[in-house]
Order: C-alpha cells, then sequence, then structure tokens
C-alpha cells in the first residue's frame, strides 16, 4: 500500500512526498482510516513505529473539513505528551507534516521560560503538544482555556503513569468537552492503563502493531556478563575496537550517567548526558550535539530518553540493566527505528542476573552471550539474593538518636546517595520483532515469527 490509497488531501500528500515518504507503516495503515471516520483509538505500538503520522495525519485532515477561525487560548488539538523531549518532536512533526495547511502549532513544557509559550498561546493556535505540569501551570494562569478541543491525543500513556502523571492526566481529561475524538497510544496494556483507557474512549478502535512488549525485529542483542567494577573498561573495549559510531548509552540512575560521561570524555571519545538534573537547554544542545555527529555517544536515563528519535542510532549499549522488563523494549527499539536495523548490548552483573531472567521471560527468548575479554562467569550463574541489588543504605551515624540540630550544608544530614550496582546485560544475537515490519493487526495479538531480510534491502521509505 501506498499513501496515495489513504485518500490523504493533497497538502498532506505534498509534504509527504517532500520528506520522501511513500509507504505507511502497520500503524499508519490501520490507524488512519478508523481516525478519519472520526473513531477513537487505542493504539498499541512501541516507538519507533511511525505512530506520531498516524495520528497527525488524520487530525489535520479531519480539521481541513470545518474552516473555523483560529482563537487565542483555545486549542482545537491537544497532544499530551510525558517528556520535553517527546513534545518537541512532536511539534516538529506537525510543522512537518502541516507545513502546506494553514495550521498553526506550539509546544509547551517545564524547565523552560514561558514567556515565549504564553505570546504563542495569546496569538491563537490550533494544536497545542504539551507536558502535564506546564498545561495545568498555563490553565490555572488562565493562558489555556480546554473548552474548544475537538481532537486530544494521549501519547505514551505507559510512561505517563510510570511517571506519576495519572492524577494530572485525569484532571485534563476531565477538563475537556465530551464531545471530541480521543486517541491513546501505549506501548503495554497493564490493568491501569486499560481503565485510563476506558474513561477517555467512547467505542474505540484498536490496533496493534506487535504482540506486547514483544522486542522488535532486526535487532541483533548480545548480553555480557561482566563484574560491576569491569564495566567501565569493558564500555571502552567495545567503542574502541568495533565500529560503533552513534550509540545511545542507557544508566539506571542520573548519578551514573554523569559518572560514565565523565570517564568517556577523560578517555578522549566525545560523550554528553542527559538526565532530569539536566536543564532543558542542556538537553536540547546535548541532543543537537549527538545528531549532528559532534558527540558519538550519549547516556541517558529511561525517562530523559522518552521522545529521542534519531534514524542514525547504531547501537544501544545497557551500561546497566533496567529494572523494569518492558523499559528493555523501549531502551533497544532506539536503535530500529521504522525498519532500520541495529545492534543492542546489554551489561549484566551479579546483581542484575534476576533483571536478565525478567527481560528473557517477558521476551520470550534467551539472549546470546556474547565471548569477551571480562567474562564474569559469577554474573552469568547469580541466583538467590546474590542476583538481586543490595538493599538501599542509608549513610550516617548510627546509635541513638541524638538531639536535632539545626539545618546544615546543603545536602547534610540525608542519607548518603544510594548506589545500585552497575549491571551488565547485552542483549543476545537472537533476532527479536520489529514493530514495524511485524505482523501488523487490529484488535488482536499475533506474534510475528519470521526474520527479515538483511540490511540495505531497499524497501521505500516510511514515515515516522
Amino acid at each position: 500500500m501506498s499513501f496515495d490509497n489513504l485518500n490523504l488531501i493533497f497538502p498532506l500528500q505534498r509534504a509527504l512526498t517532500e520528506e520522501g515518504y511513500t509507504t505507511p507503516t502497520p500503524i499508519q495503515e490501520l490507524s488512519i482510516p478508523h481516525l478519519l471516520d472520526g473513531r477513537d483509538m487505542i493504539g498499541i505500538a512501541q516507538t519507533g513505529t511511525g505512530k506520531t503520522a498516524a495520528f497527525i495525519l488524520p487530525i489535520l485532515q479531519n480539521m481541513s473539513a470545518s474552516h473555523k477561525t483560529v482563537k487565542s487560548r483555545s486549542p482545537r488539538v491537544l497532544v499530551l505528551a510525558p517528556t520535553r523531549e517527546l513534545a518537541a518532536q512532536i511539534g516538529d512533526s506537525f510543522a512537518t507534516y502541516g507545513k502546506h495547511t494553514r495550521y498553526k502549532h506550539t509546544v509547551v513544557f517545564g524547565g523552560v521560560g514561558q514567556t515565549p509559550q504564553v505570546r504563542a498561546l495569546s496569538k491563537g493556535v490550533d494544536c497545542l503538544v504539551a507536558t502535564p505540569g506546564r498545561l495545568l501551570d498555563l490553565i490555572q494562569q488562565g493562558h489555556i482555556r480546554l473548552s474548544s478541543v475537538e481532537y486530544f491525543v494521549l501519547d505514551e500513556a505507559d510512561r505517563m503513569l510510570d511517571m506519576g502523571f495519572l492524577n494530572d492526566v485525569n484532571k485534563i481529561v476531565d477538563m475537556l468537552p465530551k464531545k471530541r475524538q480521543s486517541l491513546f497510544y501505549s506501548a503495554t496494556m497493564s490493568p491501569e492503563i486499560s481503565t485510563l483507557a476506558r474513561k477517555m474512549l467512547s467505542n474505540p478502535a484498536q490496533v496493534e502493531v506487535t504482540p506486547q512488549a514483544t522486542t522488535v525485529e532486526r535487532i541483533e542483542q548480545f548480553i555480557f556478563f561482566v563484574d560491576t567494577d569491569n564495566k567501565n573498561e569493558l564500555l571502552l573495549h567495545l567503542l574502541r575496537g568495533k565500529h560503533l559510531d552513534c550509540v545511545l548509552v542507557f544508566t539506571r540512575t542520573k548519578h551514573r550517567a554523569n559518572k560514565v560521561t565523565e570517564m568517556l570524555n577523560k578517555s578522549n571519545i566525545n560523550a554528553g548526558a542527559i538526565h532530569g538534573s539536566k536543564s532543558q537547554t542542556h538537553r536540547t544542545k546535548t541532543l543537537q550535539n549527538f545528531k549532528s555527529g559532534q558527540l558519538r555517544v550519549l547516556v541517558a536515563t529511561d525517562i530523559a530518553a522518552r521522545g529521542i528519535d534519531i534514524e542514525d542510532i547504531s547501537h544501544v549499549i545497557n551500561y546497566d540493566l533496567p529494572n523494569i522488563p518492558e523499559s528493555y523494549v523501549h531502551r533497544i527499539g532506539r536503535t530500529a527505528r521504522a525498519g532500520a536495523e541495529g545492534t543492542a548490548y546489554s551489561f549484566c552483573a551479579a546483581d542484575e542476573r534476576d533483571f536478565l531472567r525478567d527481560i528473557e521471560k517477558l521476551t520470550d527468548m534467551e539472549i546470546e552471550v556474547a565471548e569477551h575479554n571480562y567474562h564474569s562467569e559469577k554474573a552469568k550463574n547469580a541466583t538467590g539474593d546474590a542476583a538481586k541489588p543490595a538493599p538501599k543504605q542509608q549513610r550516617g551515624r548510627t546509635g541513638s538518636a541524638g538531639p536535632k540540630r539545626g539545618r546544615g550544608k546543603k545536602g547534610e544530614g540525608k542519607g548518603g546517595r544510594s548506589s545500585s550496582a552497575n549491571k551488565d546485560s547485552k542483549n543476545k544475537g537472537g533476532r527479536s520483532e520489529n514493530t514495524n515490519g511485524g505482523q501488523a493487526k487490529s484488535t488482536t495479538s499475533k506474534k510475528n515469527s519470521g526474520r527479515n531480510s538483511g540490511r540495505g534491502s531497499g524497501k521505500p521509505k516510511s514515515s515516522q
């Protein structure tokens, strides 16, 4: 199927042609007809499947059917995203696909001054992309009214709940008009997420392009069993000895992201870190430097990496294994965007062994073990308490509590920084399933057993 078969209006077709997109991804092929008919929808899809275009294109087309004048502070479209990076990239997609339409958009998120955002809202926008916290702040200040919203999109609902935004999302949904078209996207569908979907949606179509939590195919996955103390040396060994040109490294904590970045730069490997404690200006600049090739390595935590959409990431390295197995799927999907191939290396220390078992159970595959000079049999064979992280402990004085003292220097009087042991886990070489190239379906889920052909298959470019 080509985009010509989806009956999109000429301004949208023109934008797709200019971007070189000719073939819709599975979620686009299945979603767009439902959305053009005005139906609510649940989309179950991993990152990198092209879901952003799957909702932007039909929303822009449906808006064109009614010629309404843009109102100050009253958008017709509201898209909620969990992170600043994802919100910014959705905004970029509105600019790309809507450049030949008359519709205006803006993006609002925290971490930056709100004055430019308020100025854009006062001039009037048709489409608003927002993170929950900043949106509620601007509503409370009277800069945004939701009474005119006709199209509502909740993107990455699972991550929204993981980040503690459930109450904020419920507040926002309660402010929306009852008559609206609502779209709900999530990589997984837990009972809590299903409850939220039922509250938001009315008789929704359901589109699922990959079985829940199935790892994307065309990714070579390897696991590296290694002692925690050898993780830095193993990382340097891989970066120096292999052709790893554009590498995304994941850590479980912000502190470790900083330490790994510092170590790499001292070793003459250009690296930058993004996480929640970095300013938005820093995060934006670091991402730009990574995209441009000035940085060879980007070190990130799970939350900060949401919304990163860079097609040329060749390798994902899990310096620490995630303690939530679904996060593994999100992480390695960064190296297989919309059909591209990639490689995922995961380090696994002894106290991460149970994390690896959970990942392999979720993905229903055994990850191939890589041979390397820092191999640890202790990590490979760890069981029981040895396969779990040590309980977090607070540093400080022991013994009976004395009288409370006055406030000391910043950071004093609190428990010391708890450090979870670094975990090495490298994804095995078994290829897993790509959300983009896998079997797509509506309503029911079915695992895709086929393997795609090797690199350079010359398939038509798909939109994201």
